[in-house]
């Protein structure tokens, strides 16, 4: 069955210097092989790094200008470019600006919104 989620049905977490938009994943029942969101970076946001320990992350830049940085190498962002992380990557995102950084973030397997930042644990 196909599903359509607009942003403004998307559950919204709030996390450390961005605001993350879950469209769907395990957690809604849409699918348990793959979670996606959009995460959206105010301007000047350089919140800390996280790591992804059994997850990829591909990462589609939707608007705005910043990196995606790993201990081994800075991957510079724009509208139309995309990143991907292998698990078990340290990563952080900056944000640029003057306008917000809109990432399309698709993991698979899936990820729990959030269960990565500092002092949640890692998933």
């Amino acid at each position: 069955m196909v599903k359509r989620i607009a942003r403004e049905d998307a559950e919204i977490v709030p996390l450390p210097g961005r605001v993350w938009h879950s469209y769907f994943g395990p957690r809604d029942g849409t699918s348990d092989r793959v979670s996606l969101g959009v995460s959206v970076y105010p301007p000047g946001s350089t919140p800390a790094g996280h790591v992804h320990a059994a997850e990829e992350e591909t990462i589609y830049c939707a608007a705005g200008h910043g990196r995606i940085v790993t201990p081994d190498a800075t991957a510079e962002v724009w509208p139309g470019v995309v990143v991907h992380v292998p698990p078990g990557t340290f990563h952080a995102t900056e944000a640029d600006g003057p306008d917000p950084l809109e990432l399309i973030c698709i993991f698979t397997p899936p990820v729990i919104s959030g269960s990565y930042e500092k002092g949640k644990g890692a998933t």
